[in-house]
């Protein structure tokens, strides 16, 4: 279920094993790829669902105004937008990835236009984030821990970069739980994904490595025993549309 092996420095792309460094170049250049069609693929891939697991992503992270909220690997900013209209200007909302591409496909977006403007745009790798210690509220991260060379190092990022007491939201993919619905989701995935990602981005590699990287990515309990051992506490989790997405929630343990 790993998607690295230390001992000797590879890393996986979906099921091809690759060196551990090229993994960042190849993720960045998928993304390249698709990122001008990237919010339409989500929307027809997902019927329109990922809306509603944003929202409620959002919703866990317990955001207030005025708090410092991070989204990592933000991509087109979705959640930085939802973000900005909580926090609102006497809080501060960043949008962190490490594709310029994608960032850039977010920002000329017509939508919550105003939003999008007060949102501060780095481009940085997420297992080197470049703010101090202790500096965000919440750190909200949708669909990008799975593209990590090293999964592990980016969540110890986020906790370093959390004031203490603030929350980890991550939403990612998973796998269906009941087995008839998995079975169709396979299918969905594995040939419908790459198909409709061909004619619609020309990238039908992109669409080949989501349903891949999604099969190898920890399960639900296995992804909260990675977070306990990052030092969140009170980990919980969430399946969401009989499973095909989760989101985990993380609290900084605060030292009395």
């Amino acid at each position: 279920m790993h998607h690295i092996n230390n001992q000797d420095n590879t890393a996986r792309i979906g099921y091809k094993i690759i060196a551990q460094e090229k993994k960042a170049q190849w993720v960045s250049r998928q993304f390249d790829s698709v990122a001008k069609k990237y919010d339409l693929m989500n929307t027809l891939l997902s019927f329109g669902i990922h809306y509603l697991w944003k929202k409620k992503a959002i919703k866990m992270s317990g955001l207030e105004p005025g708090f410092k909220v991070l989204d990592l690997c933000g991509g087109t900013g979705d959640l930085a937008v939802s973000a900005a209209k909580i926090a609102g200007r006497s809080g501060q909302v960043v949008l962190c990835d490490i594709n310029r591409e994608m960032m850039n496909a977010g920002r000329m977006k017509k939508s919550s236009i105003l939003y999008r403007k007060q949102i501060n745009y780095v481009q940085a790798d997420a297992e080197n984030i470049c703010f101090c210690d202790n500096y965000f509220d919440a750190v909200i991260i949708g669909f990008g821990i799975r593209n990590l060379t090293n999964m592990e190092a980016g969540f110890k990022e986020i906790y370093r970069v959390l004031k203490p007491g603030g929350k980890m939201v991550c939403l990612e993919f998973s796998r269906p739980a009941a087995p008839f619905f998995q079975k169709i989701y396979d299918f969905y995935s594995f040939h419908i994904m790459p198909w409709a990602g061909e004619i619609l981005t020309g990238s039908r590699e992109a669409y080949t490595y989501l349903p891949e990287s999604i099969r190898i990515f920890p399960l639900p309990d296995e992804l909260k025993v990675k977070l306990e051992h990052t030092g969140f506490n009170n980990v919980i989790w969430q399946a969401l549309t009989n499973g095909v997405a989760v989101i985990h929630r993380g609290i900084k343990y605060v030292r009395l």
